[in-house]
């Protein structure tokens, strides 16, 4: 592939991301404010701390903070994954542009979300203490890395073992090795719980739930926006054949 090529794969991902974080901007909106609302009552409620005004009002935060934020972002990892679906394609199998997206973004919402998740999952505002906030912090970036580098390791793994066992079965194998190595993961690094008393483990739970549905939504979207446009600019074929499918019928309707 020519640098031309991921040039505009990369601008295809960003505009893809842009299109997914729109997307994911609605669910975190509708989803997620009502357990952010909940959960800073909570906090307010059993402060003894009485200072002044935040110096951003809740009502920007709601709007304007939460779309800038979850935009840039979308635009971010679309392009990160534009660059991805380029080392990726033609080398995890026989996929053409479009599967190897949605290939792609599942990889990343597993490797990248679901499974640092599974082990630090997010908390809603009040919940958390304060003099933690560093090691968890970087303990949760720690599983990032560590889901991302497991998940190539299994991949390779998959395509060392596939001559010898078959696709299907190597396959298999390398997903095991995969879950295994996040178990062990999951074993020696440290956990913390530190939900304070009182809070409604409800506003937790929903507020878990919306965040893994804004995710789930941007990387869904992203595949399939993005793989329509890489399979446009990758395979001139399809928009070929299906503008001559339109010609086709030009001359016909004329007669």
């Amino acid at each position: 592939m020519n640098s031309t090529s991921v040039r505009a794969l990369l601008v295809r991902g960003m505009l893809a991301g842009l299109v997914a974080g729109a997307a994911a901007l609605l669910v975190a909106y509708f989803l997620g404010e009502g357990p952010v609302d909940a959960a800073i009552a909570f906090e307010e409620a059993n402060s003894h701390e009485h200072g002044g005004d935040a110096p951003v009002s809740r009502a920007v935060q709601a709007t304007a903070g939460l779309a800038t934020g979850v935009l840039v972002f979308g635009v971010a990892i679309g392009g990160i994954a534009a660059l991805a679906h380029c080392v990726a394609l033609g080398r995890i199998g026989r996929f053409g542009p479009r599967a190897t997206a949605a290939l792609v973004a599942l990889g990343a919402l597993v490797t990248v979300y679901v499974v640092p998740y599974l082990k630090y999952p997010p908390n809603p505002p009040a919940v958390g203490d304060p003099g933690t906030i560093g090691q968890r912090t970087a303990l949760y970036f720690l599983m990032v890395v560590l889901s991302v580098l497991l998940a190539v390791a299994a991949v390779l793994l998959g395509q060392r073992l596939a001559p010898g066992l078959g696709n299907g079965n190597a396959a298999v194998a390398a997903v095991a090795a995969f879950v295994v190595a996040v178990g062990l993961a999951f074993a020696f690094l440290p956990s913390f719980d530190e939900v304070p008393k009182g809070f409604p483990a409800t506003v937790v739970w929903e507020f878990r739930l919306a965040t893994l549905a804004v995710h789930t939504t941007l990387w869904a979207v992203y595949g399939l926006v993005f793989g329509l446009l890489a399979e446009r600019l990758l395979t001139p074929g399809t928009a070929a054949s299906a503008s001559g499918r339109g010609g086709a019928r030009t001359p016909a309707a004329r007669r």
